[in-house]
């Protein structure tokens, strides 16, 4: 059950931070190759390719309670102690409850306008965007970080504390990430039914009470099997 609840805005300014930190942390070096054959890019020093991955990425930045729950489902697989650890890290808080900023379903899963965030970026030389695909038959847009950006981000890091929560929660989520395309990310967060269930254009609710139930559970069984060794 999704527990109901009104979103919280974000403004413009926090996701043009929020999608530096996520573009910079999740990027792949540029390769010279890509580098002298696009002069607009010869100052880039990573990209993060695709919409789908920017957008999969930053749900679970802006959703600590579905980090949490996919966490969990993990450790069900692997049984790895530190996923059960963060997991209860993060619902033993209130970041579930004021960290979070849901985002809308979409035909392709979560989804939120980013486009006046990335407008504030690429205006500031900070990101610059590459499609690809023809005309009328866009299939994939990529995102370079370039020099200043690496800079402005260095910046953050050393001179403000305020974003202190959001540089360790998308460096966790791009640890959590890395190797994954945006397609495989989509049907990880889809193995959630109230993620997959929400109706196109709503906003994916909170599943934070099943969360902290199922942590519970979890823990229960991990002392178990501790106890009877």
């Amino acid at each position: 059950m999704v527990d109901a609840e009104v979103a919280p805005p974000t403004s413009r300014e926090q996701d043009a931070v929020r999608v530096l930190l996520i573009i910079a942390a999740a990027g792949t070096p540029v390769t010279p190759a890509t580098a002298t054959s696009d002069a607009g890019l010869a100052d880039a020093v990573s990209v993060l390719e695709t919409q789908v991955k920017l957008q999969k990425i930053d749900f679970w930045v802006r959703n600590p309670d579905f980090l949490a729950l996919t966490l969990l489902k993990d450790f069900e697989t692997s049984r790895e102690p530190y996923l059960l650890e963060l997991a209860d890290q993060i619902l033993a808080s209130e970041e579930p409850e004021v960290r979070r900023y849901p985002m809308l379903r979409h035909l392709f899963g979560a989804y939120e306008p980013l486009d006046h965030a990335l407008g504030v970026l690429r205006l500031a030389g900070l990101v610059v965007r590459r499609k690809r695909g023809n005309p009328g038959h866009i299939q994939q847009h990529d995102y370079y970080l370039t020099s200043r950006g690496r800079a402005a981000v260095d910046k953050i890091l050393l001179e403000a504390p305020a974003f202190t929560y959001f540089v360790e929660r998308v460096n966790l989520v791009a640890a959590l990430t890395e190797g994954y395309g945006g397609t495989q990310l989509k049907a990880r967060q889809y193995l959630h039914e109230e993620y997959r269930d929400t109706a196109i254009g709503d906003r994916i609710g909170s599943v934070a009470a099943r969360a902290r139930s199922r942590l519970t559970e979890l823990k229960a069984e991990a002392a178990g099997m501790g106890s009877s060794r």
